[in-house]
This record gives C-alpha cells, structure tokens and sequence, in this order.
C-alpha cells in the first residue's frame, strides 16, 4: 500500500486537491476500492498484517493530518513521525452489522454512525462503498464458480449422450433408433430427412449417368404417396408413357431438347421456389389496389404497376413484345383438399383432370417428394404445354419448378415460377410464368375453397385475329377458365363415385363397376381429342386451301402397337370459325341427339337414340351416352358421346364403338383396350359476353375429325382420301350454320 503514495503525500492517480482526491464517487460505485480503506476489504483475520501500513481514518485526503486533529492543531503541527491507524475492530464491528440492514445508508445515517464511531462521515461513506464493492466481487466470483461446474456437466452429459446416440439401433429394424429425450416426431423427420437425402443423391446421380441422352430415358422419381390413377379419386386414368400427359403422337420429340436442371442450378431453383410461394400467398390474399375488376366485371385483374411496387424483385424482366396476362379466381369446390393436393402434385392426374388446357406435361425432375408421407415441401422440375382447343391458337410452353407447401393454419398452396432465367441464355419460349397457383383451404363436408392466381407474360402474336379478344381479355388461359374447368372435373368425380343413383329413369347405368369403366373410356376420348386438336409444336397441320369454306386444317399420323387406337394410319382435319350464336345454344344444339341428323353426314339423316347415359354433373348436358343411328349401315355400331359445360368452353366429343366391345366395357372390365378415334367440337365464348355465363356474344367452334383412311401403318395416303375428309368437314360446318342462323 505504501507504493500507491506520492513523495508529497498525495495518492498516485489522483490530483493534490483534497476535493478531488476525495470526490470520485463515481469511481468508487463503479467497482474501483478507494485506497483509504482497503483495510475494510479484508476479513478479520487480515488486519493485523496492516497494522502501522495502514492508513489512519482520519488521513482521508491525503494530506499531512496524521490524526485527524482540528484545524487549529494543522496550524501548528507537531514535529513528530506520523502515524497512521487502521479502524478499530470495534469500529469494523458496528459498521459491518448496519451494512447487514443498510447497505446504502443516507447522509443522515453516516453522520450518526460517524459520530457513534467517532470517524468522519467521508470515512464511513467510502468504507460502505468499498463493502458494497467487495460483496459485488465475491458474489460474481461464487456465480463464475457455479458456471463454470455446472458448464463441465452439462458438457460431460452431451459426450455421454453423443455416445448413446451412435451405438443406439432399433430392437426391430436396427436402424436409429430414439432416445427418451428425442420426441416421436423428432426421431420420424429424422428418418425422412436421411431418406429424402438418399433420394436426391440418387437423382442426381440418375441425371449425371444419362446427359445427353433423350429425356424420355429418364426414370422417374416415385411419389411418396403411391401414386393413384385419377380414376381412383372419381377420374379415369389413360395409357401413354409415365410421366407424360395427353396424347402420345410425337410428344417425346416436344421435349427430347429439355434437360433436367444441373446440380449447380439446384440451390436457385429452391430459393426462388421460396420466393415464389411468399409472392403467391400474398397476391391471393391480397385486395385493391392490386386487384382490380375487369371492365366487363367477369374477372379480377392485375394492377401492372402496383405489382411492381409490391413486389420489386418479380423473377426477371419481362422480354420485348411480350405482354402481362394475370388474373385471380375463388369457387368453393366438391372435393377433399388433400386428394386436390395429390391431383395437382402428380403429373398425370393434373394433366387428365385439366387436358382441355393442358396439352402436355412431363415432370424432368423431383428434387423433393416432401415430408411425413405427404406432398409437403415438394418441389418438382416440369414442363409443360397450355393450350386453347383450336389450330388456331399456338400452345405456350413453359419449363418451370412447382412447389407445394402446408401453411400454419392448415392451408396448403401449390405454386409454379419459371426457370427459363436461370439460363445464361434461355431459350426462346412463348410463355415466361410468374409465380402461379392456388390456395386450398378446407371447408366443412369434404368441400375445399380454392383460390387460383394465374400470371404469365406472353407472345401473343401467333394467335389468330378470330381468336385475338378471347385470349388478350386473359380469359382462354387465366385463372376463372382453371377454376371453372377444376369445378367442373370435381362434379365429375362426385358423380363417379355416387352409389345412390336412381333406378327409375330408362337408359341410365346404375352398375357401379359399369359406371366407372364407361366414364374411363370416355375420360380417354376427350383427352385424346383435346391434345389432337390444338397447335402443338409436336405436330404440324397442314391448310387445304381453295375450299371456298373456312381454312381447314390436315395432318397424318400413324398408329402402330397403341391398343386405344385402331392401326393404320389416321387423318386428322379441324377448323374454326365463328357463330353469331351464344355458346349455350351451340352447346345445347351439338349434344342433343334429336338434332343430330341436321349435321352430322354419317349419321344419312336417320335418328338418332340414346341406348344409355350417365349424368356427370349439376347442369343436364354434363354426360356420357350411348348413342345409336337407326339408319346406319354398321348396325353394330354404336356412338360413345360426352357433352360437358362450364362458364368458360363447352364440348361435344364422340367416337364410333362396336357393341361387343362396349357391352365388356358396361361389364366393369378394363376400357383401356377398347379402340377409339374421337372426334367433335369445342365450344368457346367469342370474348364478348363473357360475364354472362356464355348466354351472350358469339361463338367460337372448333370442329375436328379423326378418320382411319389406311389400316396399313405403312400405306401412302391418297389425295383422294384428304379430299374425302375435307369435304366432309366443309360439309358439316355449312350444315351447322345454317341449322343455328
């Protein structure tokens, strides 16, 4: 302690001021002990190592008052040595005692202590400070001592548990087995966690051992719920290859040039699927100034510009020339939000149950099937093609990843973005899809109410001048012509799976077994037509010109080893043109068979009866019948017909079947063997009077044949048999305007 006073009796540190030797209150309270008092830091035991060291109490400020005497004593100092004394034990006694019920005292206080004590009030203030300070330091010390034992042991117990947990296995499968301390849960995500790992490590693998081979070699990945045909949710299933929506004429050469993403694109394609499902919740949810409703008050529209300030970073610019078509839908609909869930996550239901807009699909790659057995968290690579049903209208395809996630409140959401942007040069294409999809909410008695947003920027410039209003107005391919066809199939189903049906009426199909393989049959026509009668870039229509009626379109295919389609080769030939007609007439008109001799030439003028139906839906045209023509020549031949209407198309499919074939087919056995060639029209609002349910404005009809002319895959086709379908079309096209002006 000595070393700590100056040659002039002054504290080091601090100035010759006795004010400011002794006023640094502040340092005292903050943890620093005042070099008057240390002896009052000390226990008992110490102070006698003090003794003569020690300062006197009275010695507070440093300067030469050995005693602490009065002031006339510091005006005559006595010339002896100076003495410095440490507190009394008695003092120490007192003070440690009123520190146990006062650790502050006020100024009153200490005054009083101090003259009990006979010490000066300064005294007494910093020897409090000072306990204060070295109670705080022995506390911290104990609570560090504590910390740090109780730190060893819970680090000797995660050795010990380190340990547990890689020599446990499970008594039944010898897998990982859980602690007690891992939840049930816990130990289940686990499992899947390792499980999804070693499915992606085998994709992977699986696309680096086939680059560069045609995509259609890839396998394809299982989903983690067994994969279903749509028949069994109430929709037919169709043959063709895995994978692969629609129509399988040509289809593997569409996408031979589509690769599976590359490892490295793979972190990107997740971030942006993230993304794109923030972006979707929100714009679903979302109200004006966002949405606004379209000038003939049928649909919701996207504010462009709000959009943008909502939602800056969007996935890339739009290309020139391309224009925003967006637009959002709701409608509660008669299905279980999780088999809506499985329809939209797997690749040939979702493209049955929409083939009147989906042409083609193909999923390249499953990056994850989700978690705990369902589809969420999946995350999928696809392409696909979105068409109207016309030649007149080129199909937009587009190559993007789809994501499917649960939300907190139970609600689940599927969205697409493309990936054409994570290309350093992407390809060329005519759609470029902004994040798209819908929101399932479920609702009471296996209803679900879905939420659709649909927003693409697009090339429209291929689009006929007939068909110019429908598709520019968003409502060919937006979001109320998904949700309207989406409401349409799930009646489809209700009805599939009725077991309550009435007895009464004559023709109607009441075997349950019958019921489903007819309506698989006829689910297998529409598609088939439906992908044989748009502009695809799988195939190419060739126009007939000088036939002095609307331009008719032909193509040829050939049939070889398809069982739901006779061999040989077949000649397809459509053409659209416009009615001054509202769609539900045209519809009403098309499907019933007591008009049917009015247009249809085969048929050579005779009736036409309904052997049988099956009622598919609220509205009385929704169904599949069987029809006959008392006047045919093929007296064993009957005519498979389905009508089906929605606010947003209509249409009119049949093929000829023989009765042998459909009375197996009415048994309940396999339809799939069962030889078709559709053909038929399809129905659309001509873009004016949509908001009307199709009662006003014209119509845009599509009619369309397909007629085997050679039973020889290999034959030439004549000319004669190209002139033979014209004409019959041309004919039956003049037949229907003027049955309906």
């Amino acid at each position: 302690m000595p070393s700590m006073i100056g040659s002039n009796g002054n504290i080091n540190g601090f100035a010759s001021s006795s004010g400011l030797t002794l006023g640094q209150p502040n340092m005292m309270e903050a943890g620093h002990l005042h070099p008057l008092d240390m002896a009052t830091n000390t226990s008992e035991s110490d102070i006698a190592r003090f003794r003569d060291d020690d300062f006197d109490s009275a010695t507070k400020s440093g300067s030469d008052n050995p005693e602490g005497g009065s002031g006339d004593d510091q005006e005559n100092p006595r010339p002896k040595k100076k003495r410095y004394h440490r507190h009394t034990q008695h003092q120490i006694q007192e003070m440690e005692a009123f520190f146990k019920e006062c650790p502050h005292p006020d100024d009153k206080q200490r005054k009083e202590l101090s003259r009990e004590l006979g010490l000066e009030p300064l005294q007494v203030k910093f020897w409090f400070q000072n306990k204060r300070t070295q109670m705080k330091t022995q506390h911290e010390r104990h609570e560090n001592t504590q910390l740090r034992n109780e730190n060893e042991k819970l680090r000797a117990d995660n050795m010990r548990y380190r340990e547990a947990l890689g020599n446990a296995s499970c008594p039944n499968c010898g897998g990982p087995t859980a602690l007690g301390e891992m939840s049930f849960d816990e130990h289940h995500l686990r499992l899947d966690n390792a499980r999804l790992r070693e499915e992606i490590d085998r994709i992977s693998a699986i696309a680096a051992k086939y680059v560069g081979k045609p995509l259609g070699n890839y396998p394809l990945m299982s989903s983690p719920v067994p994969s279903r045909g749509p028949l069994d949710l109430g929709v037919g299933s169709f043959g063709g290859q895995p994978g692969m929506g629609g129509e399988m004429y040509g289809a593997g050469d569409l996408l031979r040039s589509i690769s599976a993403p590359s490892e490295a694109d793979k972190p990107m394609i997740i971030e942006l699927a993230v993304a794109a499902m923030e972006e979707l919740v929100r714009m679903a949810q979302m109200g004006e100034p966002l949405w606004m409703t379209s000038l003939d008050g049928s649909m919701t529209v996207l504010n462009e510009d709000e959009y943008i300030r909502t939602f800056p970073r969007g996935v890339g610019p739009k290309q020139n020339g391309f224009k925003t078509e967006a637009s959002r839908e709701s409608a509660v609909v008669i299905m279980n939000h999780i088999n809506l869930v499985e329809i939209l996550m797997d690749v040939n239901q979702w493209s049955t149950v929409f083939s009147g807009i989906v042409s083609r699909a193909l999923t390249l790659e499953v990056l994850s099937t989700g978690v705990a057995g369902n589809y969420n968290g999946a995350l999928q690579v696809m392409t696909a093609e979105f068409q109207v049903p016309s030649p007149l209208v080129p199909t937009r395809e587009s190559y993007y990843v789809r994501y499917c996630k649960q939300h907190a409140d139970g609600t689940w959401a599927v969205v697409d973005v493309s990936l054409d942007n994570l290309r350093p040069n992407p390809a060329p294409r005519s759609c470029q899809r902004r994040p798209s999809g819908c929101l399932i909410q479920e609702m009471p008695n296996g209803y679900s109410k879905v939420t659709w947003v649909e927003h693409a920027e697009v090339d429209e410039r291929g689009v006929h001048n007939l068909y110019k209003q429908l598709v520019s107005s968003g409502h060919a391919f937006g979001a109320k012509r998904w949700v309207a066809t989406l409401d349409r199939q799930c009646e489809r189903l209700a009805s599939a799976m009725a077991s309550n049906i009435p007895t009464g009426d004559v023709g109607v199909i009441t075997n349950q077994e019958g019921r489903k393989s007819m309506l698989k049959l006829a689910e297998r026509m529409v598609i088939s037509f439906c992908a044989g009668v748009s502009a695809s870039t799988t195939h190419t229509w060739t126009t007939l010109s000088g036939t002095g009626a609307d331009d008719v379109r032909v193509m040829t295919r050939k049939s070889v080893d398809d069982p739901g389609r006779p061999p040989g080769i077949v000649l397809s030939a459509a053409t659209s043109f416009w009615l001054p007609v509202p769609p539900k007439r045209v519809f009403e008109f098309l499907r019933d068979e007591n008009s049917r001799s009015e247009w249809d030439i085969l048929s050579n003028g005779g009736i036409v009866q309904e052997m049988a139906h099956i009622a598919n839906g609220r509205d009385t045209g929704n169904c599949v019948s069987l029809l006959r023509s008392a006047n045919s020549s093929q007296s064993n031949m009957l005519i498979l017909q389905e009508s089906c209407s929605d606010p947003t198309a209509s249409f009119v499919i049949y093929a000829p079947v023989d009765i042998v074939s459909m009375n197996v087919v009415l048994n309940g056995s396999d339809p799939d063997y069962v030889a078709l060639l559709p053909s038929g029209f399809a129905i659309l609002p001509d873009g004016a009077g949509i908001g009307d349910s199709g009662s006003g404005g014209g119509s845009l009809l599509t009619v369309a044949f397909q007629i085997l002319v050679d039973s020889v895959p290999t034959a030439k086709l004549s000319l004669g048999s190209v002139a033979t379908v014209n004409n019959l079309i041309a004919c039956t096209v003049e037949r229907i305007k003027a049955a309906l002006s």
